[in-house]
This record gives structure tokens, C-alpha cells and sequence, in this order.
């Protein structure tokens, strides 16, 4: 029976992508969640328009892939080219991944948060409350009590966790104190999104024109759209970039034929990290706790493996299962993920933004030769295995994301996940002790039959005779079933 002194689990205080996956996943597993959002209607216009195969599975995990993918268009590649069209680098879509989707996507984010939003409108679990903001909040040892004020007057909402999902200004952030790093990176661009209108020639790959005389990306944002960003000159002002002739003559020599300007805005890119994740009852996740240049494609990515990350641990604490201490491992594994993609933006819009037509020249040259002696300019885009938090340290394959194995083709492909559900697994290649709230199977499992090829290679790889993947997909550790099960157990609840 729900607790009268409390008029939720948690409360998540923004419902753009990141809020609104975190509380979907929450209500999915039986926590009782009230989502407040400032805004009284989803923003109709595109924002971010890339998302990776690890953020697909997610969407898989919450029943709304197919429909998300109704609106997204597999990533086609992304090439650095100089201004006169020579390829500095490319970055091509992987044939095979770890979560067993495409690589990447480009997509139509208001049609993603609708699809996450719709989860919400239909579990008895969740309540949204739009147009209400967050004026203050106040904890104590059990709970948070935050003050809203939307339509109908102020009101106070007592829950036992809090989450700032609200942007880059959070004033969640800004309620529980701590300063943000800042990498010193922060350029203005306009941004410039398009509906592509029949008979129009638009490029079928994503790119970044490196020219000096005014840094460009070019990218497919979801099916029949695309979007341009342009990097302000020093002399320019976001006035005057906005004005319809100005976007008219920057688009003129694409020659793409008719497009409508669907959106424009001016952004400054930049990276920066929250000091503190976590103080007490209220935690930080998404642009609340980092935000990233674009050049990577990884600023919505972060934030949803942060509500991945987050989810099963608030639930794991809230229905007992855990202590509250677990929520300290949040931080520690998130952030060294989240600053490494932060970095490889950073590096990559270093060059491009480049406006010294000397340097420049420099650029392309050393670039260019990289490419022939067959090196690579940057780090490839992956990050390193957790180095501490919620694991079996030392374990081969401790902290790196479990594949998904699939079978079948189209309408007939079957995913591993789907086969063994929610919660944390243990699989052991000879016994599986059956252990209580661990999904137990073996290799040989008639369950894991369709998927026994892709397992068998990652046990043949990591040489070990069991894994335990926790509820975010990623490894806990591997060794002994018997001793990954009791590490397990000593970690949710440590003496």
C-alpha cells in the first residue's frame, strides 16, 4: 500500500526525452512517479536528431522502437570534408553492434518524446503535471518536498527522490548548489532545420565542411528533413543571422532545390559537467548535469543512458532490495562515459572551427595526410568500460555494455532481451543456481537457443564460465555463478 506521506516515489522534474524515459521506466517496474513540466505542449519543432544503437535498445526495452523508427532514418556515415570537398576524415556506420540495432539515427525528436510520453499517459503508475514549474525544494532524511506552481496555484509535491531532468539551467541544479566545469569551448551557431519538399537534392550523408570562411554541418534529421548549422562569425549577431535573406543566401549554394525553413535558432555549443550529481534525495540527469557540443552526436545519448543507469537503481533502493548508498555509484559511472563523449565533441569541433585561414591550411594538410598513411585523426567513438560503481571489478568484461544477440530477419527477428526480460541476468555456461530476483540460465537453455551463436562468441572472448548483466545491460562481473551471485547481493547490500 502506497505510503500517505508521500505522494509519489519520485518526482522528475522535466519531461523533455531524458524526464520522460526516466519516469517510463520507473512506472514500468511499479514505482509511482509525478512528472512536472514547465512547458503545456511537446516542442513541435526538431532539436536533437541523433541517437545511437544503445539508445534504440532502450527504446526497445520501453515497447517503442517500431515507432520511433517510423520516424528516424538509419545514420548513413558522417565525413569531415575541407572547403573545397577533400575527405579529412569519415566516421562509417558499423556493420555489427553491441545492442544488435544500426549504428546510429537520425530522427525527429518530438515524435520520440510523444512515443514516451504516450507510455506515461497510459500506466496508472505516472502522473504528468504540464505547465507547472518548480519554484523550490526542501529535503530531509526521508524525502524531498518541492514547491510547483502551475495553473491552479502553488501546490507541494513530497516524494522520496527528486530529479532534475530540466535543461541546461536546471533550476534543480541550481537548488541543491555546486558549480559546473567548464572546457572552454563555447561557440555560437545558427541552426537551421528544413523540410525537404519533393524534387529537392539534398546530400545522403551527413557532413562537416571545414572551411574557414564559415565552419558548416550538413545532417538528415529523421525522413524528409534535414538540417544545416552555420558558425557565426565574429562580427555577426544573432539578429542578423536569423533574417530570411541571410539563411536564403547561406543555403543558396547547396542548390538543393525547394526546402521549407521548418526552424532557426542560435545555440552556443559548449561543454560542461556538474560538479555534484547527487545531494542527498535529489539527483541531476541529462543537459541538468551535462552538456556537450554536437559534433559527436551524443548530448540526448548521454542523457538516456543516464535515466538507464538511474532507473533500476531508484527502484532497486525504493523497493528494498537495495540501500540507498547504491545511488552513490551513479556519479562515478556516468560521468567518465559523459566527459569522454564531451572530449571527442570538443576535439572534433576543434576541427572544425578553425576561422584562421593559415591554421586551416596547416589543418587539412597534416589531416590529409593522416588519412593517406591510413591513421586515425581522432579516437574512435566509444567509451571505456566502467572503472568503479556498481561492478565486479576486475572481471573480464566488468563495466562494458552485454550484446544483444539477434535472430531472424524483419517481422520474424527476435532480440535477447526480449527473450529474457527485464531485471538482472545471470547466464553460466554449465549451472545456473536459480537465485532469487536473478533471471538463471545456461548456454544451453532452450531459451537462448536462437541467440546460443552470439553468446558463445562473448564467453569464448572473455573466456569465463558465467556473467551477471545488470538491468541497464551493462556487466556486473563475470567468474563463478556462485560468487557473481553473492557479489551481486554483497553490492546492492553491502555490510
Amino acid at each position: 500500500m502506497a505510503d500517505p506521506a508521500f505522494d509519489c516515489d519520485v518526482l522528475v522534474v522535466g519531461l523533455g526525452p531524458v524526464g520522460a524515459a526516466l519516469a517510463a521506466l520507473l512506472v514500468r517496474r511499479g514505482v509511482s512517479v509525478i512528472a512536472v513540466e514547465r512547458d503545456t505542449v511537446v516542442y513541435p519543432l526538431p532539436r536533437a536528431v541523433h541517437f545511437d544503437h544503445e539508445i534504440m535498445r532502450l527504446l526497445q526495452q520501453l515497447g517503442v522502437a517500431d515507432e520511433v523508427g517510423r520516424h528516424a532514418t538509419a545514420n548513413p556515415g558522417y565525413e569531415f570534408r575541407t572547403a573545397d570537398g577533400q575527405l579529412l576524415m569519415s566516421f562509417a556506420p558499423e556493420l555489427e553492434t553491441a545492442s544488435g540495432w544500426a549504428s546510429g539515427y537520425m530522427f525527429h525528436q518530438p515524435s520520440l518524446e510523444h512515443a514516451l510520453r504516450d507510455i506515461l499517459a497510459t500506466n496508472p503508475n505516472a502522473q504528468m503535471r504540464i505547465g507547472c514549474q518548480l519554484e523550490g525544494l526542501d529535503q530531509d532524511a526521508d524525502g524531498v518536498t518541492a514547491r510547483v506552481v502551475g495553473a491552479d496555484g502553488p501546490v507541494e509535491i513530497r516524494a522520496r527522490y527528486l530529479v532534475g531532468c530540466d535543461g541546461a539551467s536546471s533550476p534543480v541544479r541550481q537548488a541543491i548548489g555546486g558549480g559546473l566545469f567548464d572546457y572552454g569551448f563555447d561557440e555560437p551557431w545558427l541552426v537551421v532545420d528544413v523540410k525537404v519538399q519533393p524534387g529537392a537534392r539534398t546530400p545522403d550523408v551527413n557532413l562537416q565542411v571545414c572551411d574557414p570562411g564559415r565552419p558548416t554541418t550538413c545532417v538528415l534529421s529523421g525522413p524528409g528533413r534535414h538540417r544545416w548549422e552555420f558558425m557565426l562569425l565574429p562580427d555577426e549577431t544573432p539578429d542578423a543571422v536569423l533574417r530570411d535573406g541571410f539563411i536564403e543566401d547561406l543555403l543558396a549554394p547547396w542548390d538543393c532545390g525547394p526546402l521549407e525553413i521548418e526552424r532557426r535558432a542560435v545555440y552556443r555549443f559548449h561543454g560542461l559537467v556538474a560538479e555534484r550529481w547527487r545531494v542527498g534525495r535529489v539527483l541531476l540527469a541529462g543537459d541538468a548535469a551535462h552538456q556537450t557540443p554536437p559534433f559527436a552526436g551524443q548530448g540526448l545519448c548521454s542523457g538516456l543512458r543516464d535515466a538507464a543507469n538511474l532507473a533500476w537503481k531508484l527502484d532497486a533502493v525504493l523497493t528494498g532490495k537495495a540501500q540507498d548508498n547504491l545511488l552513490d555509484t551513479y556519479q562515478p559511472e556516468r560521468e567518465p562515459h559523459a566527459r569522454a563523449l564531451i572530449e571527442l565533441a570538443i576535439g572534433m569541433g576543434r576541427v572544425v572551427c578553425t576561422l584562421d585561414r593559415e591554421a586551416a591550411t596547416a589543418r587539412d594538410r597534416d589531416m590529409l595526410a593522416q588519412r593517406a598513411a591510413g591513421a586515425a585523426p581522432l579516437p574512435p567513438l566509444r567509451t571505456a568500460p566502467f572503472r568503479e560503481g556498481c561492478l565486479l571489478a576486475g572481471s573480464p568484461g566488468a563495466g562494458t555494455l552485454f550484446p544483444q544477440p539477434t535472430s531472424g530477419d524483419g517481422a520474424e527477428r527476435r532480440r535477447l532481451d526480449d527473450a529474457l526480460g527485464e531485471g538482472p541476468w545471470l547466464i553460466a555456461r554449465q549451472s545456473a543456481p536459480a537465485e532469487l530476483d536473478i533471471v538463471a540460465r545456461t548456454l544451453d537453455d532452450p531459451a537462448l537457443a536462437p541467440f546460443h551463436p552470439g553468446l558463445a562468441r562473448w564467453f569464448e572472448a572473455h573466456n569465463v564460465p558465467a556473467v551477471l548483466v545488470r538491468p541497464d545491460r551493462y556487466v556486473f562481473g563475470t567468474g563463478e555463478p556462485a560468487t557473481l551471485a553473492a557479489a551481486w547481493r554483497a553490492a546492492l547490500t553491502p555490510a
